[in-house]
């Protein structure tokens, strides 16, 4: 008979007993059945065991708690007793608050019920008082008064007179009610019957008198309306006037040429005196945010008698007549047919006057509606504030001040483009150079308009006009102006040999076919060689000149486009326009200093080259592979370095009268560098011995320091490689070369590499070829 299934081991814990029941134990007969239980029962023990040696090993942490315990037991029965008192306190004290407080709102309710009451009781007295009040005031023609009496009636809370109505006196309230609201209408006639009287009579006291009547009523609206429509007429009568002086202005008057913008200043004046005097009436009877109303109502006005004005500007000074000759002008290339600049320069002035004075006046009504907006809006919505800039926006973009003054801009700006190129190719056309100065006068003169255009622009306060001028001016500039300079460098430097001769005269002829074909330059036949020596080195001064006028003007107008955007005007992308032309500007510099350096590179090739290259060649015709006498010879009778030193100073001479500082300069860097690189090639291909190797850094010594003397930049570094080549040429024996190489360097920076280091060693002819290959470098 099988055994009964064993049942799972479980754990011992404290304090539970055996897995196993003595009657389990006593039904098992297998033996394997009986082994596994008692196993169990093993490990049932030694877990009891563990656990009890446990509990022994805490016993003294136990003991100790149980005494800690038993001292707190008195102290626990006392706080019981405190608790249970604060307790009995507490619901007490919860108890006595209760009842205060539901007498305390009993107090409030009837508080509450006393003042509405007392309110109803005034109520009912204010509508009594009032209704005797506006009759009496009305039979005094006291309106103000009449007006306080009917705005308080119209404050008092209607349910409250609703619910008096309902009472015992509720035909007597019916009948005031009735009678003040005859005479709420009876003085609201009188008030707008007075004001139009006001009016037609120009009494500004009476005027202000029943305007600040208006909004007791509840008529704000139609007192601003009607209140505008009197100060547009006094804004119409007075530009009436004015314009009629100017009708009447003789044209030997000191204004006469900006009569019409002196006109608009009026005008602009006027309506800003205007706002100025009756805002704090505005704000004080009307409240804030309404002069945004009255300033609408002007702008209407404004924009009439700016129309009157600009057309009348547009007859008196043949302005599209004008636009179109200038027009028709730029597309035809004879003079004869051409508009003369100058009598455009007046109109061009005024116009910017116009414009200048329109924008100052925007920013001046933006300013007192946006302070306006502000009081009002401190307690609104987002939203509202959003709708009243769009509101504003509209009113300042939107007018036929604004449309008009665009379109006298558009105009002007063809024409200032058309002025500006006009004038520079006369400048051009006209360029003389005088004897002594470094550059010819269409230097100054094409700066001097450039700057007035850009000036006369910059004047108008308009960001779009400016940045228009600004990229005309880049375009004439880089262009036109950079393509005059370009020829006459295009001509080259006349050369002492035949070819170059015929070069440069093949060159000139061909720009002067060129220049016949375009019709733009005169020409004046093939210059004299000095003639053309001076005009070449004018010309690199001229672009010089050019470069740095070209950053100069980039620097003030950073300026003044700063001081123009400080002050308000301009919208929010002003600044990048601004940021993005004068970068071109910048760019258009760069392309001048690329042009200096492309002639300075044709003056080298032209003039220095072909004479420094004989020269420095002459030094394979001195033997450098010497012997003590000859180097003692060498010392006191200079075989080549003295000779060709004061052939640069001679040649130099010429350019240092002719070239500005900086352009001789940078001549001298390019001298310099080829001096370094023919001296090199000739080195190479000479010989020396231990005394021509110190003759050749005798020579090179006394070249550099003359060359230092010539040019306040560093030329050193160009002659690094030549000065390493006299080191080595000056060893006494080849090793020696490893004192100088690698981590004996020191701060020496090798320019030789180790080939070019044995191709000089090999220069010495006392030195073994062997020995020089041996070398580990």
């Amino acid at each position: 008979m099988a055994a009964p299934a064993m049942p799972p081991v479980a754990p011992s814990s404290g304090g539970s007993s055996s897995a196993l029941s003595m009657e389990e134990i006593r039904a098992l007969t297998d033996l394997s059945d009986l082994e596994a239980a008692y196993s169990r029962l093993c490990a049932e023990e030694k877990a009891v065991e563990e656990e009890l040696e446990m509990l022994l090993d805490q016993q003294g942490s136990i003991e100790s708690k149980m005494t800690a315990l038993q001292r707190i037991g008195p102290n626990l029965q006392l706080i019981e007793g405190d608790a249970k008192q604060l307790a009995g306190t507490i619901t007490f004290t919860c108890n006595l608050a209760e009842n205060v407080s539901s007498k305390v709102r009993q107090l409030d309710l009837a508080k509450n019920r006393l003042y509405q009451a007392i309110q109803r009781a005034d109520d009912i007295l204010d509508l009594k008082f009032c209704m005797d009040g506006v009759q009496t005031a009305l039979r005094n023609e006291d309106y103000e008064q009449a007006a306080a009496h009917i705005h308080r009636y119209l404050s008092l809370d209607k349910s409250v007179i609703e619910l008096s109505r309902q009472g015992r006196e509720g035909s007597i309230i019916d009948a005031n009610l009735k009678l003040l609201q005859e005479a709420e209408q009876r003085l609201k006639k009188i008030v707008s019957k007075k004001f139009d009287e006001a009016t037609r009579q120009e009494d500004l006291p009476q005027v202000e008198r029943f305007f600040k009547i208006f909004p007791l009523l509840g008529l704000h609206e139609e007192g601003l309306s009607n209140f505008s429509e009197y100060l547009c007429k006094q804004v119409a009568n007075k530009a009436e006037e004015n314009l009629q002086l100017v009708m009447k202005t003789d044209m030997s008057d000191r204004r006469a040429a900006v009569i019409f913008a002196d006109t608009l200043t009026l005008l602009f004046e006027g309506i800003a005196r205007i706002v100025e005097t009756h805002q704090p009436i505005v704000e004080t009877y009307y409240g804030p945010g309404r002069l945004y109303t009255l300033i609408k109502h002007l702008q209407v006005e404004c924009d009439r008698q700016v129309e009157k004005v600009v057309d009348k500007f547009i007859q008196q000074r043949d302005y599209h007549r004008q636009f179109q000759h200038v027009q028709n002008s730029m597309m035809r290339s004879s003079a004869a047919e051409k508009i003369e600049p100058r009598e455009l320069d007046p109109i061009l002035t005024e116009v910017t006057l116009m414009n200048a004075r329109s924008e100052l006046y925007f920013r001046f009504i933006k300013r007192r509606i946006l302070s306006d907006f502000e009081v009002g809006d401190s307690m609104a919505s987002e939203e509202v504030k959003q709708e009243h800039q769009k509101c504003l926006d509209k009113l300042l973009n939107n007018c036929l001040l604004s449309r008009t003054m665009q379109e006298l801009i558009g105009y002007y700006i063809t024409m200032e483009e058309y002025f500006m190129r006009e004038t520079v190719n006369k400048a051009v056309a006209m360029d003389t150079n005088e004897k002594g100065q470094l550059t010819s006068s269409m230097v100054d003169d094409v700066f001097y308009i450039v700057k007035k255009c850009i000036g006369r622009a910059l004047a108008s306060s308009s960001i779009d006009c400016l940045c228009a001028m600004i990229n005309h001016s880049i375009t004439q500039l880089e262009s036109d102006f950079r393509e005059v300079l370009y020829n006459k460098l295009k001509m080259g430097f006349p050369a002492t040999t035949f070819q170059d001769f015929q070069r440069g005269v093949t060159s000139a002829v061909s720009l002067m076919h060129s220049s016949l074909q375009q019709g733009k330059f005169d020409t004046k036949g093939i210059e004299s060689t000095d003639e053309a020596k001076q005009s070449f080195l004018v010309t690199l001064n001229n672009v010089e000149v050019c470069s740095e006028n070209i950053m100069t003007l980039k620097k003030t107008l950073e300026s003044d486009c700063a001081k123009l955007l400080q002050q308000g005007f301009g919208s929010e992308q002003a600044q990048a326009k601004i940021d993005s032309c004068l970068s071109d500007m910048a760019a258009v510099s760069h392309k001048f200093r690329d042009l200096l350096q492309e002639g300075l590179n044709e003056l080298t090739n032209s003039a220095i080259k072909p004479q420094v290259k004989p020269w420095i060649n002459l030094f394979l015709s001195v033997s450098h592979n010497i012997e003590e006498e000859e180097f003692n010879d060498y010392e006191a009778n200079d075989p080549w370095v003295q000779q060709f030193i004061l052939n640069l100073e001679q040649q130099m001479t010429e350019f240092k009268a002719g070239l500005s500082p900086v352009i001789y300069d940078s001549l001298t860097s390019l001298m310099t560098t080829l001096i370094a690189v023919e001296m090199e090639k000739v080195v190479l291909k000479s010989t020396f011995s231990r005394l021509g190797g110190l003759q050749f850094d005798k020579e090179l010594r006394s070249l550099i320091a003359y060359l230092t003397t010539m040019t306040t930049w560093t030329i050193r570094d160009k002659f690094a490689r030549l000065s390493q080549m006299a080191t080595i040429l000056n060893l006494e024996r080849v090793t020696e070369i490893l004192d100088y190489w690698g981590p004996n360097s020191g701060p020496l920076t090798w320019r030789l590499t180790p080939a070019e280091v044995r191709q000089v060693l090999a220069l010495r002819m006392d030195f073994r070829s062997e020995d020089i290959k041996r070398l580990r470098l």
